[in-house]
């Protein structure tokens, strides 16, 4: 019986020296798990202090102004290295011709504005995939890290008719597109002004196309979570069939531009 009870003893003396020496295990492997977490973290911080870009994701919104028009985009970036991140962005854009130019109507005070000769409005839906590469970093919080990147893709045209108000050869005023009277529409004495942006999209006819991009990017954002820079750069368009934009102007297919946008988003 005494050697009964002394098993006993022995062994839940061994069972609780066990359960203590696996709790102390686990709690020392929570504490190497919090260590490692905490250097990453410095490591982190540190590389922030020094001007380093460091995300796993950033979200990018820009406002551009082009030399044949305007657009906006939505670009993200997932860091597939230290210097290499992959982009996927969407454009939207409008493409104006370089001749076109404002005029006031003929003895019409009220009346809006109008573009002579313009045929259509061109507008664009694109989407691209690319890399950015980090030419160099800040070097510190209040410095510029510079970036380069190179994106292509494909583009879907929208191509809108224009309308104007005009006055037909019976005095009356009637809202009309190139297409349903030429000859009154290429005529300034009888233009009363704009037919106005709402007129011509049940009529948007589908251009399909592809582009390219290129753009050095000077992000001067203070904390590495905000984004914030200035991006100059050159796009390529080309698409299937003409674009007919301005009257006594060929219709092009293939343009070329330059830009210049104000970036914004956050990295995570």
């Amino acid at each position: 019986m005494k050697k009964f009870i002394l098993f006993i003893v022995v062994s839940i003396a061994a069972l609780t020296v066990s359960a203590q020496d696996s709790t102390g295990r686990r709690n020392s492997e929570k504490r190497d798990r919090k260590a490692e977490k905490r250097q990453r973290i410095n490591a982190l911080s540190k590389q922030e202090e020094e001007g380093t870009l460091v995300f796993r994701k950033q979200n990018a919104f820009g406002i551009q102004l082009r030399t044949n028009g305007y657009g906006v985009f939505y670009e993200l970036g997932k860091r597939r290295s230290p210097r290499f991140t992959n982009l996927y962005m969407v454009e939207i854009t409008e493409i104006k011709n370089r001749k076109e130019e404002k005029l006031d109507a003929v003895e019409n005070f009220f009346s809006n504005s109008f573009i002579y000769g313009k045929m259509n409005n061109f507008y664009q839906l694109k989407l691209a995939y690319g890399q950015q590469y980090i030419l160099g970093q800040k070097g510190n919080k209040n410095g510029v890290a510079v970036t380069a990147s190179l994106l292509g893709g494909l583009s879907a045209g929208f191509l809108k008719p224009y309308y104007l108000n005009i006055e037909d050869a019976n005095g009356q005023e009637r809202t009309i597109s190139y297409y349903e009277d030429s000859a009154a529409f290429a005529n300034p004495q009888r233009i009363f002004g704009a037919g106005g942006l709402g007129k011509g999209w049940n009529e948007v006819k589908l251009k399909p196309g592809a582009f390219a991009k290129g753009a050095l990017r000077f992000d001067f954002g203070r904390y590495n979570e905000r984004l914030q820079a200035l991006e100059i750069g050159l796009s390529v368009d080309y698409y299937a069939q003409d674009i007919p934009i301005l009257l006594y102007n060929d219709p092009m297919r293939f343009f070329f531009q330059g830009h210049i946008a104000f970036v914004f988003g956050n990295r995570k």
